[in-house]
């Protein structure tokens, strides 16, 4: 099929469909309050800082943490998804990281703050991957592009919701019942994890086979489907070791790596971006950092689409990847700006958090079975690097120059190096 071919319908979209709705929306919200609970950490830096007397590199270092504890277990707990199924394990993530988010608000020292951190990192370490292995066990190749966007608009929600309300829970409940804004931002925020991952034992099939709102036809098509999709696919692997040890796959680290420094350098840092400004009011910080948010969760559906539509994947990596570069470095001319600094950085998020659900169909196009698992788990771990550079980096940028200038440039020739290796990825093997 060329580039250009629209996707034909293959009569079973009403099918599909079905299975979207019983599974997608719910994902999407765990996946919202998993990054609700990450992003809620730059929010807190507004009160912590001064409540607690952190510098601004324990705070980056015990932001940076996260990742040591999430790059450590990754692997493990999706080849433990695979092992003891998602329905089991994903509630088991949930509940583990909903408790210890919450529990931050009890933190009084650096040490404290660090090793909940690198805790609360381990204990939601395979999430993402497994979710992006659950779906390939539900959708073939040709619909994951834009399913994995659906799922994803996830992240983008969660600053689009959890900016605004972040910004109001600090300012309306300082001090109330003893508690500064900051502890019960925490405390608030890590409930709905709880809450889902209780959900996620009773709603998540394992599989298609486990699935009482199929019928035993909608199954059996389910499963014809993915055999012919799996079929296609070329010299397919399935061990561990063609997981582990393929260059694609940590080809595909590296590119990953790029997205997360530009996710994670917005996602933690905008609150403060914004404050520098000139503008002082914790809500409307919040209402203006959900516009890029926005803007990325536009970018996510029209590019997931569009890569679906004309089973094309490295071009749909590649230019949205250039144009988030030049809007990085651009934005480190307009630090006084405030809808400069907004506008810029939409359209970062537009274009590289907009690549990401085409990215993330990447893996099951080589890789199937346990070679999967640990192919997306591997690439999240490599990628998830991308948290100690970039938390650290722009940490220590900030102390000794009060800019955040030199680390954005770093973070925008990233892009363009991954670029670089998304052309080298094989288009007769990515482009299904």
């Amino acid at each position: 099929m060329s580039a250009t071919t629209t996707l034909p319908d293959d009569g079973h979209a009403s099918l599909f469909r079905k299975v979207t709705w019983r599974l997608v929306p719910f994902l999407c919200f765990c996946y919202l309050a998993a990054y609700l609970d990450r992003i809620n950490v730059g929010f807190a830096r507004l009160q912590m800082l001064d409540d607690l007397g952190f510098s601004e590199a324990t705070f980056g270092l015990g932001a940076g943490l996260f990742f040591l504890g999430y790059i450590l277990l990754e692997v493990p707990s999706n080849l433990a998804l695979q092992r003891v199924g998602a329905r089991l394990w994903i509630a088991r993530i949930m509940l583990t990281w909903g408790i210890l988010s919450a529990c931050t608000l009890l933190v009084k020292t650096p040490l404290q703050f660090h090793i909940l951190r690198f805790f609360l990192g381990a204990a939601e370490a395979g999430f993402l991957p497994g979710v992006l292995f659950y779906l390939t066990q539900w959708f073939p190749s040709q619909r994951r592009g834009r399913i994995i966007a659906l799922f994803m608009i996830g992240l983008p929600l969660s600053s689009v919701i959890g900016g605004p309300l972040s910004g109001w829970i600090m300012k309306a409940a300082h001090d109330l019942h003893g508690l500064h804004g900051w502890q019960w931002l925490f405390l608030l925020e890590g409930l709905p994890s709880i809450a889902l991952g209780i959900l996620a034992f009773w709603c998540l099939p394992d599989s298609p086979r486990h699935a009482r709102w199929l019928n035993e036809q909608e199954r059996t098509t389910i499963d014809s489907v993915l055999a012919q999709d799996q079929a296609e696919m070329p010299a397919a692997r399935h061990r561990f070791r063609d997981g582990f040890w393929n260059l694609k796959v940590w080809m595909l680290g590296g590119i990953d790596f790029s997205i997360l420094l530009t996710a994670y350098a917005l996602g933690f840092w905008m609150p403060t971006f914004i404050k520098a400004t000139g503008i002082s009011d914790a809500f409307h910080i919040g209402l203006l950092t959900a516009l890029p948010s926005v803007a990325a969760l536009i970018g996510m559906l029209a590019i997931g689409a569009s890569s679906d539509r004309h089973r094309e994947r490295r071009w749909h990596i590649i230019i949205p990847f250039v144009i988030g570069a030049v809007a990085m470095a651009g934005s480190t001319f307009f630090t006084h700006s405030t809808w400069a600094t907004v506008l810029l950085f939409s359209i970062a998020q537009a274009m590289v958090i907009g690549a990401v659900p085409v990215f993330f169909s990447l893996p099951a196009t080589f890789l199937k079975g346990t070679a999967a698992a640990t192919g997306f788990a591997l690439a999240c771990s490599l990628a998830n690097i991308a948290g100690l550079v970039s938390n650290s980096v722009m940490g220590f940028a900030m102390q000794l120059s009060g800019q955040a200038g030199g680390a954005m440039w770093f973070f925008a020739v990233c892009l363009l190096a991954s670029a670089l290796l998304v052309v080298a990825l094989p288009a007769k093997v990515v482009n299904r």
